[in-house]
């Protein structure tokens, strides 16, 4: 479902997505966010949080095509959060639904691509996240593992979003997480994992030129982050409670 927007900038974006199945998983393909809008306001030094991201909250198993919680700078400089379509969906394009295959831009390309390159130099995001899932294949199977900041912190995927206008005139705000190879910690469960920025680079991020940040599309550090095997049921977008992070035992 697609909302009307009559507004010159709206940035809100308040349709519920219909979750589903997802058999083949991209990289990054799942990822989990429990926090409260109180403490990812205080993480992020957010000026506005939309009323529909207190719903959603908290999701452990959260896949594309799902609404997330997203981060950009307002016209008015201000740090703002609210759900956007995961899923990139670029203004030029004749059907939202190329958005299914565009989950993930990747670090190598993506000032490159059609599909990102505008958004890339001009409508970058974060994506908060507690952390992410990724599958190593081991023989005929996959195990899912988490992967998470030893810090135990929320971590901040680098997006990007677009706004997609339908010829009934809705509007679709939706967006990408970028990724890049893997640093040590993944090498040994996958060769891709999503471009996490630290603290200090959230803000040029979003606000930066190109030539800026294009130097912060790299692995973040492995010695700062932590794996765990989990269990298989987080390969369906049903198994969406605290469970699926915990460690097999």
């Amino acid at each position: 479902m697609l909302e009307c927007k009559n507004s010159t900038y709206n940035y809100g974006w308040n349709s519920q997505a219909t979750l589903q199945v997802f058999e083949t998983l991209p990289m990054c393909g799942r990822y989990a966010f429990n926090a409260t809008p109180a403490q990812v306001t205080e993480h992020f030094s957010l000026a506005d949080v939309a009323t529909d991201v207190a719903t959603f909250m908290p999701r452990f198993n959260i896949p594309p095509g799902t609404d997330i919680p997203v981060i950009r700078q307002s016209p008015e400089g201000r740090r703002v959060l609210h759900l956007l379509r995961w899923g990139l969906v670029p203004h030029w394009a004749k059907d939202a639904a190329i958005g299914n295959k565009l989950n993930n831009a990747r670090a190598e390309t993506v000032a490159e691509k059609p599909s990102y390159r505008e958004a890339f130099k001009r409508r970058r995001c974060l994506i908060p996240a507690s952390g992410f899932y990724e599958w190593k294949a081991e023989g005929k199977l996959r195990q899912p593992y988490f992967i998470s900041l030893k810090s135990g912190e929320l971590l901040a995927m680098a997006g990007l979003w677009e706004t997609w206008q339908s010829p009934e005139g809705d509007l679709l705000r939706s967006c990408a997480i970028i990724t890049t190879g893997a640093n040590a910690l993944m090498q040994p469960i996958h060769d891709r994992m999503p471009v996490i920025l630290a603290p200090e680079h959230w803000q040029a991020w979003l606000t930066a030129s190109v030539d800026q940040v294009t130097g912060l599309l790299t692995p973040y550090q492995a010695e700062a982050m932590q794996a765990w095997p989990v269990d298989r049921r987080v390969s369906k977008a049903v198994g969406d409670d605290a469970g699926v992070i915990e460690p097999l035992s």
